[in-house]
């Protein structure tokens, strides 16, 4: 096992370019962490429909989950309101309208976007934005932020928010 990649609940994984195929043991130590309670986000940067960084993706992930393919996120998963409540998918460039994902024993541990949500949230040094939004602009900037943050908070507290009890009072 690697301590190191164990002492973080989530990892972020982006990228614009093909890369080779992962090895034996780094694909045993993924799934062993991502089987553990680990999160994986995956970004595909390329802001392409089949590029490929997706190609690249698609075949570790078949690699690391021979018997589980990649399947869209419902609408009504818990990603789409553990703060926000969202109700489209965006990121820098529309390429998707939808999130995929891996489930393992009832959760969602692996979560895959090809929009690029780190390119909307980029910034410089100086804090302005490194990126256009290609599309909706400046909401769609703020949306794929909330969705980041809602990404982020299903990946450290799961599905705290399945029960609904808040929605009588949304």
């Amino acid at each position: 096992t690697d301590p190191v990649l164990f002492r973080h609940p989530m990892i972020y994984l982006v990228g614009n370019a093909s890369f080779d195929p992962f090895d034996d043991e780094k694909l045993r130590l993924l799934r062993n962490y991502l089987n553990l309670g680990g999160f994986l986000l995956i970004d595909d940067a390329t802001g392409e429909p089949s590029s490929s960084f997706d190609s690249s993706i698609r075949k570790m992930i078949s690699s690391l989950f021979p018997n589980t393919p990649l399947k869209k996120i419902p609408r009504d998963h818990s990603i789409f309101r553990s703060f926000y409540l969202i109700n489209r998918v965006t990121g820098r460039i529309m390429v998707k309208l939808y999130l995929e994902g891996i489930d393992i024993k009832g959760r969602t541990a692996l979560v895959y976007s090809a929009n690029d949500l780190g390119g909307a949230w980029s910034t410089n040094k100086l804090g302005h934005w490194k990126y256009d939004m290609i599309g909706g602009g400046a909401l769609q900037r703020k949306i794929s932020s909330r969705l980041g943050i809602n990404i982020v908070l299903y990946a450290l507290t799961l599905d705290y928010k399945k029960d609904m009890v808040q929605l009588p009072i949304i």
